[in-house]
């Protein structure tokens, strides 16, 4: 039986309400068995998003589902993970009304073009999950300055969480370890991540103290962030996971995954991964406490534009790649992301014979930016052949050297940068549970995170797994 879902309040009252009791059924449901949780989402034509709301329904409510009143909607995502329904709808609209179907038939009949998903596909991460009040400004305040904001958001953040939560979207079943505190802002943190699909259950919740939160001023002028981080009270310690709980965690885990903070306890989780052959992502995005440590363990590395020199000292970004893999001799590839510049992958070979010639790794880099095609505006990747990657005064290594590109984002679309590097790590984690090749990887991941950049806030636009956008990086 088909089901309507209807907003019977006025377009004032609309932008005010945010629960649940905004929606209702137009007509009664006589079969309840099981019920499942749908996110819907819907947006305008850049990808900016004018609805979000949660709707619980019967599993067995009908082979439609219709969306109306959806304002000025060029395009409607449904989704729920606790339900194999996961079709997506174009549609378009006039000003007021728009309509849309879903059918309820499993997504593998429906999308034959998305390949499977990973056979392991389980995740562990380890870091910050905290609240983020994100507030527009025309321009960035001056000392002193009084100034309003043009629009405020409020929504979970953190490196950590939001990796996970873009890891999730695409199809991974990610689990997360942090610490929040027993307050409204923690609860809600766990929500969100529960209803994207990130496991929560090895989060501790403190009865005492506050959650973490984050102000974010987004610069409208120059499309930059700022960010001002409170820490959570008390702070997480290795002793709040119990032995139980971190083997539990870990039990048929694909990566382990650490944004760099909580490091004491990221440290001890990465030392059981090792110990299981569980290959570790370590996020290096500046120094901190006990990175070295969680560095020496790691199979792959992500890191900042700025990270790469500030812990080599080398003088470029290739050379400093280079001293990374020598440093660390377990790490399997290495990759720095340069914003709107795309990203550098040093990949490791295990070929050390001389067969494979030698090069000035600055060098290369120029001659592979020679082959990049700037014409086109979809991501892409150029890769050199393997070979020995020398760094003047540091050393060599065997290897490739791979430049991604980044998605040429009209400025008329690009809203907010928050959360960009974490939208790309999301898609690595995938990417690596997928066995993508870097050619693929590097695309895909700067795919992922175009799409966040064009809505307000780290996870508003994380696409999911059935997003048309993806389609062609996901095969």
């Amino acid at each position: 039986m088909p089901c309507t879902l209807y907003q019977n309040i006025s377009k004032e009252e609309k932008k005010k309400r945010k629960s649940l009791s905004s929606w209702n059924m137009n007509k009664p449901i006589t079969k309840q068995t099981n019920i499942t949780i749908l996110t819907i989402t819907a947006t305008d034509s850049r990808s900016n998003p004018i609805l979000s709301q949660r709707a619980e329904l019967p599993v067995d409510c009908g082979k439609m589902l219709s969306l109306s009143t959806l304002p000025n909607a060029t395009l409607c995502s449904l989704s729920s993970a606790s339900s194999p329904w996961r079709s997506l709808s174009h549609f378009a609209s006039s000003s007021n009304s728009t309509r849309a179907t879903m059918s309820t038939q499993p997504s593998s009949e429906l999308s034959p073009s998305l390949p499977p998903l990973p056979q392991h596909r389980i995740v562990l991460g380890c870091g910050a999950a905290v609240v983020d009040f994100l507030a527009v400004v025309d321009s960035y305040p001056k000392p002193d300055d009084k100034i309003r904001s043009t629009s405020l958001k409020v929504q979970g953040g953190g490196n950590a969480g939001n990796a996970l939560t873009c890891a999730a979207r695409l199809g991974l079943n990610p689990r997360l370890i942090s610490k929040v505190a027993d307050d409204s802002q923690g609860r809600g943190v766990l929500e969100e991540l529960e209803t994207d699909g990130v496991d929560t259950s090895f989060l501790v919740v403190s009865k005492e103290g506050n959650s973490p939160f984050t102000y974010v001023i987004v610069d409208n002028q120059t499309k930059t962030r700022t960010c001002i981080h409170t820490p959570g009270y008390p702070p997480m310690i290795p002793d709040d996971l119990s032995q139980s709980s971190l083997s539990s965690a870990l039990d048929r885990a694909r990566l382990f995954y650490s944004d760099g903070r909580l490091h004491e306890t990221a440290l001890i989780v990465a030392q059981e991964a090792a110990r299981k052959n569980i290959a570790i992502l370590i996020d290096a995005e500046r120094k901190r406490e006990g990175l070295n440590d969680l560095l020496n363990l790691a199979d792959y590395v992500v890191c900042s534009a700025k990270f790469p020199q500030a812990w080599t000292e080398a003088p470029s970004i290739p050379d400093a790649l280079v001293c990374m893999l020598l440093r660390l001799p377990k790490i399997r590839f290495v990759i720095v992301t340069l914003g709107e510049d795309g990203c550098i992958m040093l990949e490791r070979s295990g070929n050390e014979g001389p067969e494979s010639g030698e090069m000035d790794v600055d060098s290369l880099l120029e001659s592979l930016k020679q082959k990049k095609d700037d014409g086109l505006v979809v991501p892409t990747c150029v890769s050199s052949s393997l070979t020995k990657l020398r760094a003047n005064g540091i050393g060599t290594v065997s290897g490739r050297l791979l430049m991604g590109t980044a998605e040429k984002i009209p400025p008329s679309e690009l809203v907010d940068t928050t959360g960009a590097g974490d939208a790309f790590i999301g898609a690595v984690l995938y990417a690596i549970c997928a066995d993508m090749p870097p050619e693929k990887m590097l695309p895909f991941a700067a795919q992922v995170a175009a799409a966040n950049c064009r809505a307000l806030g780290a996870r508003t636009g994380l696409p999911r797994r059935s997003d048309p956008r993806l389609a062609p990086f996901l095969h």
